[in-house]
């Protein structure tokens, strides 16, 4: 599978749900899509792009693409924390675009 076929694939599923990609597919979606990729290649699962996974798939259960931090970080910030997934009103430029904060708990995150 490439990323256009994930794009396609994962649109289907996440629209109706009411979650959209990032309108710039040049520098955001694409590039995003293929690091999900590289990920499932390499660790065998699509861990979060934006984010150090530990290649320990219980670990990482929440930074599973759709990270469990998605629903919040949509509903507050308009995006979830890599701006792969945002809103419709984010995409549309009505609401305004904010940094989302890390929402994984310290513990979880590898330095």
């Amino acid at each position: 599978m490439d990323a256009k076929q994930l794009y396609e694939t994962l649109k289907k599923l996440q629209e109706p749900k009411g979650y959209h990609f990032n309108a710039d597919m040049e520098n955001m979606t694409m590039p995003l899509l293929e690091s999900l990729l590289v990920n499932k290649e390499r660790l065998g699962y699509m861990a979060c792009p934006c984010r150090l996974a530990n290649g320990d798939l219980e670990a990482d259960r929440d930074i599973l693409c759709p990270c469990v931090y998605r629903e919040a970080d949509v509903k507050e910030y308009g995006a979830c924390f890599c701006a792969l997934y945002v809103s419709k009103d984010y995409n549309e430029g009505t609401i305004e675009k904010r940094v989302v904060p890390e929402r994984r708990p310290p513990e979880k995150i590898l330095f």
